[in-house]
């Protein structure tokens, strides 16, 4: 009897049944996650060490040109992408949400509905999204072209810590940043709001402004700031920690971007959905 030919690239890809591997391999993943968790986070505590041991001897820990130059690429640039976004997408929230309450006579709640969502939720998480898009994905490009060409090996060889000269400047723009855009992400969908209500829901500018400064609160407004600060140093500490990772040449630089975007935009969701549910458990 002839034995059954097996395609070789088949057996390669059948799925593994025996719990003992499936146990080992979940193993592997969740220790690996947990060793990348713990390297960005030594990474970022030896940078701001690094950064405050220069203050402390009363040097300067970068120059404040680098500092300018990524703040004006990641705040000043970013702007206009922001405002776009955020515009079209509180006219579009606004349309939906009013013309379902306007069903049942409560469209004046639009107003309020919508600043609160983008204060509170979407106007961080939206900025931080594109930000990791946007800004991170550049940084980790540079870093990892220049561990690639090994100047970061140069600078180390100058006696110049990569750390403080190539990733402080790179931080402290996006923490800094971060609620600027914020609220400019809020201000761009609270006017779009603006015009939808008063083009279709007959809400007079003055009595909507009313609304909008009824419905905020002042934590509303803190919560928001606290997350932009948060996501920005979370996605400037991904982008630069997968950028000076780089390994294998240019395909490397192109998968460590590809990995350093993801995982921004995965933490941020992250964080941010562990931060609300943290909020209203106990600040209800």
């Amino acid at each position: 009897m002839a034995s059954p030919i097996v395609n070789k690239g088949e057996s390669d890809n059948t799925i593994e049944t025996n719990p003992v591997v499936v146990v080992q391999g979940v193993g592997q993943l969740g220790r690996g996650f947990l060793r990348e968790i713990g390297s960005m986070f030594w990474f970022l505590v030896n940078t701001t060490a690094e950064t405050m041991d220069n203050v402390r001897r009363g040097r300067a820990p970068f120059r404040a040109s680098s500092f300018f130059r990524h703040t004006e690429r990641a705040g000043v640039g970013s702007v206009p992408l922001v405002a776009m976004v955020s515009f079209f997408l509180g006219l579009t929230m606004a349309l939906l949400t009013g013309y379902q309450l306007e069903r049942f006579g409560t469209e004046r709640l639009v107003p309020g509905l919508v600043a609160i969502a983008f204060t509170r939720e979407l106007g961080p998480l939206l900025t931080g999204i594109m930000l990791a898009a946007r800004i991170g994905a550049a940084f980790t490009a540079e870093l990892g072209t220049m561990e690639v060409s090994e100047e970061v090996e140069a600078i180390e060889a100058m006696g110049i810590s990569p750390l403080r000269f190539l990733v402080a400047p790179r931080l402290l723009a996006l923490f800094s940043l971060m609620p600027c855009l914020a609220v400019i992400s809020s201000v761009a969908a609270i006017v779009a709001t603006g015009l939808i209500s008063s083009a279709y829901f007959n809400i007079a500018f003055v009595y909507f402004t009313d609304l909008v400064l009824g419905s905020l609160l002042i934590r509303d407004i803190i919560t928001g700031i606290i997350k932009s600060f948060l996501f920005g140093l979370l996605i400037g500490a991904i982008a630069c920690y997968r950028g000076l990772s780089v390994k294998g040449g240019a395909a490397g630089v192109g998968t460590s971007t590809t990995s350093s975007v993801v995982t921004a935009i995965t933490a941020v969701i992250a964080f941010d959905t562990v931060f609300n549910v943290v909020y209203v458990v106990f600040f209800p």
